[in-house]
């Protein structure tokens, strides 16, 4: 899947901006994994120094904020760990609940929170520790133990010429599951076969016959968490097969790691799997081209009808842009 670029410094947006050429730079790795000696790989592995030193956290989460000096300007990532918790040690590909506070760098203001973007009354977000985009809160929360709060502070050279640094305050809560926890629900007919492994994912059968023109959905599992909106971004484990020889094209199963995506961003098909569905929930959803990557020249995909199982496991709320 692909995803469509967000509001500028929205905490998705910021998430996927790569932090390469900075602390710990350089091409993605692997999803770490603890080495024998019980210790694991940090992937920034951000220091602290001055700049995320000078950063006064206030409360904890949800009420995690931050007094920022207008001007900080560190000359590369920084991390200053203003609280360390006594929960297992966070690494790369973790899915975590928490709460967050971005700032700008240049006037200290704030730009985003979780106490905006919590889908509900408990002012905490889902947390994704993305090893293959080196998210700001890999930076923030890896190799530290979770209810650990992180002050970071990130150079504005890290986004790009002319823009300017960043703060960002994070504390993991706890970890979410990676797989649907709903009620299961009975098989509809006609639709793929699914069976999942012990891990949760799922092994998915084309029936016979035609491919279906219209997109058909089918909850394998309901969940009774939040609701996915229209824009959210959903936080999910999902595997693709293709209609025409069942052949898996994509799964976040094999990378080891739930993914996140904006329902905006995706194909028209997986964005009617995502909005309306509640936290829990596992979806089967069929899509024909015309919902999916249609005629696309060059697309893997091209005319394919895709086969969806998709676990939603978490849900951010859209940032609601300031008046002005």
């Amino acid at each position: 899947m692909r995803l469509r670029p967000l509001a500028a410094l929205s905490v998705v947006a910021v998430s996927a901006l790569a932090l390469a050429g900075c602390a710990g730079g350089g091409e993605p790795t692997e999803t770490p994994s603890p080495d024998a000696s019980g210790s694991s790989q940090c992937l920034v592995d951000a220091q602290p120094g001055d700049a995320s030193n000078s950063i006064e956290v206030e409360g904890s989460a949800p009420d995690l904020t931050a007094t920022v000096t207008p001007g900080i300007e560190p000359a590369d990532i920084e991390r200053t760990l203003t609280a360390e918790g006594d929960g297992d040690e966070l690494v790369a590909g973790d899915l975590v609940s928490g709460a967050y506070a971005i700032y700008d760098g240049a006037t200290g203001e704030q730009l985003e929170s979780s106490a905006t973007t919590s889908p509900d009354d408990s002012g905490l977000v889902p947390i994704l520790l993305d090893p293959q985009q080196y998210s700001v809160f890999v930076a923030a929360l890896e190799c530290a133990p979770l209810g650990s709060t992180a002050a970071l502070a990130i150079p504005g050279s890290a986004f790009g010429e002319g823009r300017t640094s960043v703060v960002v305050v994070a504390e993991g809560v706890e970890k979410l599951d990676t797989r649907a926890t709903g009620d299961e629900q009975e098989p509809v007919e006609g639709m793929p076969a699914v069976e999942l492994g012990e891990n949760g994912a799922p092994t998915i059968t084309i029936p016979e016959g035609d491919a279906p023109t219209e997109v058909q959905l089918a909850n394998l599992k309901t969940g009774d968490g939040a609701t996915v909106g229209a824009g959210d971004t959903a936080f999910v484990q999902y595997t693709g097969v293709k209609w025409s020889d069942g052949t898996v094209f994509d799964s976040s199963w094999d990378r080891g790691q739930p993914a996140a995506f904006p329902t905006n961003g995706v194909v028209a098909g997986f964005q009617q799997a995502l909005e309306g569905q509640q936290v829990g929930s596992q979806v089967l959803v069929v899509i024909p081209p015309a919902a999916g990557y249609g005629a696309q020249e060059g697309s893997e995909l091209q005319n394919e009808t895709l086969v969806f199982v998709v676990d939603i496991l978490g849900v951010q709320r859209t940032p609601v842009p300031a008046a002005g």
